[in-house]
């Protein structure tokens, strides 16, 4: 497969593509990236960071010195950040240059592709950006794209893997090469290109997951033989939030792909059950516009100084306001509905709900299955940690001159973190539904260990979390 880029349509869907499913690239149009390379070549007079220094040195002279700002500003501390993660960097700086405005070489979109092709990818740390633009991390790639510095090998293919190995860079290896030159050095590395790689990568996993959820709510809701009323189209053409609604007809939908439990007494069925559609679809909605803002930006440009309409416009857009406020609600908005599982996940131990015995044991005073409400509120603790906002605070950076450096880059982090206990909290309420389903004879079409015994539930865990991603839609 390869996706086709040109600086105007890349989609955080294709990124998780690139990055973790072996989709190769072929680079497009380099127009706009051409033209703003001859604009800059032509300019005259002062210009942040190519004739001048950066940050509080933004008065000083300083001719040719490029090649020493990559050096300076490479590096980064903590572990290796992943595989895909770090090709996801590369493949949005990629797309970012091609939209022009950087006025850097066109002719290193195509080194930035042969590298992501052929499995090269740089050495980038953990640690070294705050949001404002991704020194540390774009520094090593301008650097591995030199042969200053190792690229690290990482054939891409359809597993994901994230195995890497040392290439040493030295004359001869098949690393790619491109010099940016001196002036083209802080234009290279002038974008939040890596906090956007890890916010389109979060991004994609959730989405993914937030669809699988609804297949595992419409599970429990055939356990515990929960009420459909609140589902009803006229419910949520009363209250019209696009999510909700959604959400309401999707779970009407799987809910008919399952078997029908016998009548039910209850009125009104607990919020996990009657409040889903409400608090799932806000989680939806914020997800939409978390996406809309993350595919703004890796299709934009967002370089200071900004190369157009043959001139240098210094500018403010590489600020990621946008993207911190949208990844703050979209994590907020996931541990909400991950503590709405949980109380769904409470009910399926519950013999008021179920008819079975407590914990869905097999018989009188076992435990069964009550490991899994331990596991899920474990999760949820997690979960809860990471919604804490980033947008409240900033930092003040280079002797003042850059007074309000936000943070993305950790918005984009946690959302990354956020995968991961979510996953764990579906699995621990799909575990539960489908034992559920199955001691009261309902067949729930999923191939989960149907012994009921008290045994230890984590292989259990990992082949359910293992499902969930074909039970999105």
């Amino acid at each position: 497969m390869y996706i086709v880029l040109d600086g105007t349509r890349l989609t955080c869907a294709q990124v998780f593509q690139v990055a973790s499913a072996g989709a190769r690239v072929e680079v497009g149009t380099t127009d706009r990236a051409r033209a703003a390379w001859r604009a800059a070549a032509s300019l005259t007079g002062p210009v942040y960071g190519q004739t001048t220094g950066v940050g509080a040195n933004k008065d000083q002279v300083v001719e040719g010195a490029g090649l020493d700002l990559l050096r300076s500003h490479a590096g980064g501390a903590g572990p290796l950040v992943s595989a895909d993660r770090a090709r996801a960097t590369v493949l949005v700086r990629l797309n970012q240059i091609l939209a022009g405005g950087s006025g850097v070489h066109p002719d290193v979109a195509h080194a930035l592709a042969d590298a992501l092709n052929d499995g090269f990818v740089p050495p980038i740390r953990t640690y070294g950006a705050i949001g404002t633009g991704d020194l540390t991390a774009l520094s090593t790639l301008a650097l591995c794209l030199m042969g200053e510095l190792p690229w690290r090998r990482s054939p891409p293919d359809a597993s994901g893997s994230t195995s890497l190995a040392v290439e040493n860079g030295e004359e001869g290896t098949a690393g790619p090469r491109f010099s940016v030159g001196s002036r083209g050095a802080l234009p290279f590395i002038s974008s939040g290109a890596a906090t956007l790689a890890d916010a389109a990568l979060a991004c994609h996993r959730l989405a993914r997951l937030l669809d699988a959820a609804v297949a595992v709510v419409a599970r429990s809701f055939t356990a515990v033989n929960a009420s459909t009323e609140p589902l009803a189209p006229v419910v949520h053409a009363g209250r019209p939030h696009p999510g909700q609604a959604t959400v309401a007809a999707r779970l009407l939908r799987r809910l008919a792909t399952l078997p029908q439990a016998a009548e039910r007494e209850r009125l009104q069925d607990p919020y996990g059950y009657r409040a889903f559609p409400q608090v799932h679809g806000a989680a939806m909605d914020a997800l939409g516009h978390a996406v809309r803002t993350v595919e703004i930006d890796v299709n934009a440009m967002m370089e200071n100084p900004l190369i157009a309409e043959g001139r240098a416009w210094h500018n403010g857009n590489f600020h990621s306001a946008p993207v911190a406020l949208a990844l703050d609600a979209l994590r907020a908005a996931v541990a909400q509905t991950a503590g709405l599982g949980v109380a769904r996940l409470a009910t399926l131990m519950e013999p008021a709900y179920t008819g079975l015995e407590p914990f869905l044991a097999d018989r009188p005073g076992r435990s069964g299955a009550l490991i899994l409400e331990y596991i899920a509120r474990d999760a949820f603790a997690e979960l809860h940690l990471l919604a804490a906002p980033v947008t409240t605070g900033s930092a003040a950076l280079s002797r003042g001159v850059e007074d309000h450096a936000g943070f993305a880059t950790q918005a984009a982090r946690r959302a990354l973190d956020v995968v991961e206990p979510l996953e764990i909290a579906l699995a621990c309420e799909l575990v539960a539904a489908v034992r559920a389903g199955r001691m009261r004879g309902i067949d729930m079409g999923l191939p989960l260990d149907p012994r009921v015994t008290d045994r230890p539930l984590d292989e259990d865990l990992d082949e359910a979390r293992a499902l969930l991603t074909t039970l999105a839609d």
